[in-house]
């Protein structure tokens, strides 16, 4: 049961880049699991002592991730395909949870929000009787 995760994929879990529906299973095995909690924590230890595998490098500093303005590209459908193709591969099988809040925080964005401009002009009309014109 303990070797249903591999080592980066825990790694990952501490970093919370695993894929939600991984990260979920990967919980309740913990729950039930000393083993993989023992083996979790030696990673842990590893990692604190400055073990670096080009793996954890690669993780933490998200150097597979594209920027934002990349990713914005790709919602607006104006990049190359052999990046286009990367970018869904990154975002549905890698499941990259950064890239897709980012994603998520993007289209969200594109879509009019009645709900802020009504609480925007709710905020100015009343704070327009506490502006003053001064003479």
């Amino acid at each position: 049961m303990t070797d249903t995760f591999s080592d980066d994929e825990l790694l990952a879990f501490l970093d919370e880049q695993l894929p939600v529906a991984q990260a979920s299973s990967l919980e309740e095995l913990l729950r039930d699991s000393s083993d993989l909690r023992q083996r979790l924590a030696a990673l842990i230890r590893r990692r604190d002592q400055g073990g670096h595998t080009v793996g954890e490098i690669w993780r933490r500093y998200r150097i597979s991730c594209p920027t934002r303005s990349t990713l914005g590209s790709h919602l607006l459908g104006v990049l190359d395909e052999p990046l286009s193709q990367y970018l869904e591969f990154h975002l549905q099988t890698i499941g990259c949870r950064i890239c897709n809040a980012v994603v998520a925080e993007l289209e969200e964005s594109r879509q009019p929000e009645p709900v802020k401009t009504d609480r925007r002009k709710r905020y100015f009309e009343s704070s327009a009787g506490m502006l003053r014109k001064d003479d």
